[in-house]
């Protein structure tokens, strides 16, 4: 278990593994829903899993809405490339940045359990469709994801052939 802490990034610890852990203890302190694990070893992975979807949550919709509304402004991705290989300081406030998306994205999904917590007392239906909307959602999520993340290795190799 130590050798797999080890070998895990900063990136990873705070915008996959700290996430999940902080939406576990703030879910089950503010709802009915509890994701603890008694299990470390089941914990650790879980709660990495809950933060990688919390993360994607923030970059497949959550960035896209305020780069639409103008609450951010992105650089070119070919400019920032080259500026990454210039300054590497912008490599790490660009950890940080994707961990400040990930938080946000984390209190909008726990606002969002909270909504589904309340709707799903009212409406019982939603209860028994709990795990179809969770493996559908998760399906887009991850399809998007993916497509995202292609998009980016492709204009990171069109940028690497430039500087050729």
């Amino acid at each position: 278990m130590k050798d797999l802490l080890d070998k895990l990034s900063s990136y990873n610890i705070f915008n996959y593994l700290l996430p999940g852990v902080v939406f576990v203890a703030i879910a089950n302190s503010l709802t009915k829903y509890n994701f603890v694990q008694q299990d470390i070893v089941i914990g650790v992975f879980l709660y990495y899993f809950i933060g990688l979807v919390i993360s994607r949550i923030g970059s497949v919709v959550i960035e896209p809405i305020l780069k639409w509304s103008g609450f951010v402004k992105f650089s070119e991705y070919r400019d920032y490339v080259e500026a990454s290989h210039k300054d590497k300081l912008i490599e790490v406030l660009s950890e940080a940045n994707n961990m400040y998306r990930t938080f946000l994205s984390l209190f909008l999904f726990l606002s969002f359990l909270k909504i589904y917590e309340a709707l799903s007392e009212r409406f019982q239906s939603l209860n028994s469709l709990s795990s179809e909307i969770a493996i559908v959602g998760l399906l887009a999520l991850f399809a998007f994801s993916y497509r995202k993340q292609t998009a980016y290795i492709t204009k990171r190799v069109a940028s690497a052939k430039d500087r050729d």
